[in-house]
């Protein structure tokens, strides 16, 4: 496997000097980037098919094992707060549990039966997907993880830097980092994880905003949990509204801190009319705002007269 193999260029790397090393390392991460753009249009086929099963309210499943384990784990923990997908659709499985977060978890990734009970314990379906990732593309809990979910039809996304592996032969969306051999041969912490981790931003960004949980490049469904975000959500209002401070603390308090209910609260709307809407544009604020705009032109539009009635067209 690439990720694995001995490159003769950087046999000697140990007796460089530290600028060289850096250099040497730095050209990886651009290659790591390159990979990711390489694979644009499996990523963008991947999200287009997650965007269908999660508007269906399915859940979004991550597992992995190590480094590409806690790659994916963070990239789904931080779904919450940036976006507000709900803990209950979002479900982080790695190899070893929660102590292998921030340990190594000696034979974690070995672990099929423990992959094979979590899909089942989960009752992971077909309304749901997972995302599978690891550098290999053979890591038993990785692959057992997939196949387990792909049983009950569950669509399953494969994330690797290896071709033609088991988890990219069997995902129904595959996705190939083609990041080669790294300069410490198996440390896939570090062009691979690199690759893996925009693999993972750009994904899951790209559903997010397909979703509708981002507008005007606004993070619109951010979970305001500290002052800062508190203070973010007051002047994406204020940039949105047009409104004062003032109003737009005072209609976030009236929207328990959403910022897409508080845009229609400063609309006019009332709270439950807010939520109507946006239940009806599935979440969409835009959607929402132009049903509002269509319901105001109804009630402005001028009534239209009736035309006379002639007699030659009156029934007798």
């Amino acid at each position: 496997m690439d990720t694995e193999r001995v490159s003769p260029r950087y046999r000697d790397i140990d007796l460089w000097d530290p600028a060289d090393i850096l250099e040497a390392l730095i050209e990886g991460q651009f290659v790591a980037v390159a990979a990711v753009r390489a694979a644009r249009p499996a990523l963008e086929r991947a999200a287009r098919a997650i965007e269908a099963r999660l508007k269906r309210g399915g859940r979004l499943v991550y597992a992995g094992a190590g480094t590409s384990g806690r790659l994916a784990v963070q990239d789904g923990a931080e779904l919450m707060p940036t976006f507000s997908w709900p803990q209950d659709r979002l479900l982080l499985l790695m190899a070893g549990g929660k102590d292998a977060l921030l340990h190594s978890v000696e034979g974690a990734e070995d672990e099929t039966e423990q992959a094979v009970r979590l899909i089942r314990q989960h009752n992971v379906a077909v309304s749901d997907v997972v995302i599978a990732v690891a550098a290999s593309g053979t890591t038993p809990f990785t692959l057992a993880c997939l196949r387990e979910a792909k049983k009950n039809a569950a669509l399953t996304i494969g994330i690797a830097n290896n071709q033609d592996t088991p988890l990219l032969q069997e995902a129904d969306h595959p996705i190939w980092l083609d990041t080669g051999s790294e300069p410490i041969a198996g440390s896939t912490r570090m062009k691979a994880g690199t690759a893996q981790r925009i693999a993972l931003n750009l994904l899951s960004s790209l559903v997010m905003i397909m979703l509708g949980r981002v507008y005007e490049g606004l993070m619109v469904d951010v979970q305001a949990v500290n002052k800062k975000l508190v203070r973010r959500s007051e002047t994406m209002l204020q940039r949105l509204t047009g409104r004062n401070r003032e109003d737009v603390r005072a209609a976030l308090r009236k929207a328990d801190g959403s910022v897409k209910l508080a845009v229609l609260l400063l609309q006019g709307c009332n709270p439950d009319e807010a939520t109507t809407l946006l239940d009806r544009a599935g979440g969409r604020l835009r959607t929402a705002l132009a049903a509002i705009g269509r319901e105001s032109a109804l009630k402005n539009a001028p009534e239209i007269a009736s035309p006379p009635m002639h007699d030659s067209l009156i029934d007798d």
